[in-house]
C-alpha cells in the first residue's frame, strides 16, 4: 500500500525523517476531519446528526486506524505488532485526559473567590503575589454535562473487564491464551457496539434537545474568527429556522426599550438571544474604548471584517436607522437589530430600503476615520457568497475535508505502524512505550489545540466544550477503537496478554471520572493531572516487573 518505504531499508535519519512526515500527514488529516466536521454544524439541517455521530466517530478514525492496522499481516507479525496498537489506544487515552484536560485549566482559569470561579467579574483573573497562591486561588469551574461525561468514560471500560478478568487466569503458550480468549474476546466486541450505539444515541438525544447549543455557537465564534464563512452563511440558515417557530412573536421582541418596532427590522426574542451569544465577544473586541458602544468607523470595520459585502453609504444609512437616539453610537441592542438586518434581507432590499448620504456626506463621516487604511482584498474563497450559495459551498467543502482526511489516515496509519514497530526494534525499547508516546502526537495534537483554544475563552460555555470534547474523545476509545481491538482478537486469533496496560488505561479513567465531581477544578490540581501521563507510563514498567503481562 502506498506510501511504499520500508523502514528496516533506511537509516537513523531516514526513519525519524519518515516518522516526522507520516506524523505530519496523520496531523493534517486529523484537521481536515475535525474542521469538516466543524463546518458541517453550520448547516442547521445537519447539525444534530454531525454533533451526534460525525464528530465523535470521525475524530476517533486515526487512532481506530493505527489499531486495525497494528493487527494486519501474518498472525506472528500481527501478535507482535499489537502492542503498537495497544500504545496507541492507552497512549491516547491517557494523554487526552490529562496533557490537554490540564492545558484547559491553565488556560481557562479565573480567579476562585469565596469557593467560587469568577466568571462574572472583570478581570477574571488577576496577578497573584506568588506562584504558589496563584496555584490554589485560581482554577475552573465543573459543570454538569462534563461531570455526566466522566460518569459515561468510566461506564465504557466495562469491555476492558471482560476480556482482562478471563486474561488473568490463561497462561500458557500465546497460541493455548489466544483460544481460551476467543469469545470473550467476541464477546467484548458486542458489548463495545452497543457501547458505542449508545453513546451515539445518547449523544443524538442531545443534539434534538439542544442541550449541545453552547458547544455549536462555540465552534461557529471559532470559523468567524478564522475567516472560514461569512457573517451572514454562517447564521442566516439557523436564523431562519429559529423564525419559522418564532414567526407570530416577531413583533414581541423588547431588548430596544426605548426603540420604535415599526423603525427597525428587529428579530424576535430567541433569536436576539441566539445572536447575542453568538456576537457578544466580537461587539466587544470592537469596542476599542470600551464605552459599551460602537461607533460608524467601529461597525464598518466589523462587518467588513466578517465579509459582509455592503457599501460604505449603505452601511452608514443602516448605522442611522438603527441609531434609535441619534447620537452618533449604537449599543449591543441596536447593533443586534442591525446585524439581523444583513443576515436575513437580500443586500439588494438593503440597498433600496435606505437612503444613503450624499457622496459629500460620506466623505465628511469616514475620511478621518478610515484615512490611512488600505482595504483588504476580498478573499476567493466561500466566505464572500451569497448566503444560500455558501450553504451549498460549505457541505461541499465539509465533505471533500471528510474525504481526503479519512483517505489520508487510512494511506499512512500502515506505515506509521511499521515506521514506530522499527524505532522499537532499533532503541530496543518495548513497541508499546514508543507507540504510547509517539502516536498521540500525530492523531490528537488537534484536540490538544481545539481544547486550549476553547478554554482560553474564560467561559463557563466554553469551559464545557473543551472537558466535555476530551471525555466524549476517551469514550469513543473506549467503544469504537476498543472494538476494532477486540475485533481483531476475535477474527485473527490473537492472544490479549495486556493486562499492565489495562489496568494503566482504567485507573486513569477512574480517577478522572472521580475528580470532575468536584465544583470546581484549581490550577493546582491541573498539574497533578498533567503528571498522570508520564506516571501511567511509569506504572505500566512497575506493574510489568512484578510479573504482569
Amino acid at each position: 500500500m502506498f506510501p511504499s518505504i520500508e523502514p528496516s531499508d533506511v537509516g537513523l535519519t531516514g526513519l525519524l525523517w519518515l516518522f516526522v512526515s507520516y506524523g505530519y500527514v496523520l496531523y493534517y488529516a486529523s484537521n481536515l476531519i475535525g474542521e469538516g466536521s466543524e463546518l458541517l454544524l453550520l448547516v442547521p439541517s445537519m447539525a444534530g446528526l454531525v454533533g451526534g455521530v460525525v464528530l465523535p466517530v470521525l475524530g476517533a478514525v486515526p487512532d481506530g486506524a493505527i489499531i486495525l492496522f497494528s493487527g494486519l499481516g501474518t498472525k506472528a507479525v500481527a501478535q507482535e505488532t499489537l502492542a503498537v496498537g495497544v500504545g496507541a489506544l492507552a497512549g491516547s487515552t491517557i494523554m487526552l485526559l490529562t496533557v490537554p484536560f490540564a492545558v484547559s485549566i491553565y488556560s481557562g482559569r479565573v480567579d476562585i473567590v469565596n469557593g467560587t470561579p469568577n466568571y462574572k467579574g472583570k478581570p477574571k483573573l488577576t496577578y497573584k503575589e506568588s506562584f504558589m497562591f496563584d496555584l490554589k486561588h485560581t482554577g475552573v469551574i465543573v459543570t454538569e454535562p462534563v461531570k455526566h461525561g466522566g460518569i459515561i468514560m468510566a461506564i465504557t471500560t466495562i469491555p476492558y473487564f471482560l476480556i482482562q478478568v478471563p486474561a488473568l487466569f490463561l497462561h500458557g503458550p500465546t497460541e493455548e491464551v489466544a483460544e481460551g480468549e476467543h469469545w470473550w474476546a467476541g464477546s467484548g466486541m458486542i458489548v463495545c457496539l452497543v457501547g458505542l450505539f449508545a453513546y451515539i444515541w445518547l449523544q443524538l438525544t442531545i443534539s434534538k434537545k439542544g442541550e449541545d447549543k453552547g458547544k455549536r455557537i462555540a465552534i461557529m465564534k471559532k470559523l468567524l474568527t478564522e475567516g472560514k464563512v461569512s457573517l451572514s452563511g454562517a447564521l442566516k440558515a439557523n436564523v431562519e429556522e429559529m423564525g419559522e417557530v418564532e414567526r407570530n412573536a416577531a413583533t414581541e421582541y423588547q431588548a430596544i426599550q426605548q426603540g420604535d418596532q415599526s423603525s427597525g427590522n428587529y428579530p424576535p426574542p430567541k433569536i436576539a438571544e441566539y445572536l447575542k451569544e453568538v456576537l457578544k465577544d466580537a461587539y466587544l473586541g470592537y469596542d476599542e474604548n470600551r464605552n459599551g458602544l460602537l461607533d460608524p468607523r467601529e461597525v464598518q470595520t466589523f462587518f467588513r471584517d466578517f465579509h459582509e459585502n455592503i457599501r460604505e453609504e449603505e452601511m452608514d444609512a443602516l448605522f442611522r436607522k438603527f441609531d434609535t437616539d441619534g447620537n452618533g453610537t449604537i449599543c449591543f441592542d441596536e447593533f443586534i437589530g442591525m446585524a439581523y438586518t444583513l443576515i436575513t434581507e437580500d443586500k439588494d432590499d438593503i440597498r433600496s430600503s435606505v437612503r444613503p448620504l450624499t457622496q459629500g456626506v460620506a466623505e465628511g463621516i469616514y475620511s478621518e476615520d478610515l484615512d490611512g487604511e488600505e482595504e483588504e482584498e476580498v478573499p476567493e474563497d466561500f466566505a464572500d457568497l451569497p448566503p444560500d450559495q455558501q450553504q451549498l459551498a460549505i457541505k461541499k467543502r465539509a465533505f471533500v475535508m471528510l474525504t481526503i482526511g479519512t483517505t489520508l489516515v487510512v494511506l499512512f496509519s500502515d506505515p506509521m505502524v511499521d515506521v514506530m514497530q522499527q524505532i522499537a526494534t532499533r532503541t530496543g525499547i518495548d513497541a508499546f512505550y514508543v507507540s504510547f508516546v509517539l502516536a498521540p502526537l500525530a492523531s490528537n495534537a488537534s484536540e490538544v489545540i481545539a481544547s486550549q483554544y476553547y478554554a482560553a475563552k474564560k467561559t463557563r460555555k466554553t469551559m464545557t466544550v473543551s472537558l466535555s470534547a476530551l471525555e466524549g474523545a476517551a469514550s469513543m476509545n473506549n467503544t469504537f477503537c476498543l472494538s476494532i481491538f477486540m475485533g481483531l482478537i476475535y477474527f485473527r486469533g490473537l492472544a490479549w496478554q495486556y493486562t499492565a496496560e489495562t489496568l494503566a488505561i482504567v485507573l486513569v479513567e477512574f480517577f478522572m471520572a472521580y475528580i470532575v465531581q468536584r465544583e470546581f477544578l484549581t490550577t493546582l490540581q491541573g498539574f497533578f493531572i498533567l503528571m498522570v501521563f508520564p506516571l501511567s507510563l511509569v506504572l505500566v514498567a512497575v506493574l510489568e516487573k512484578l510479573g504482569f503481562d
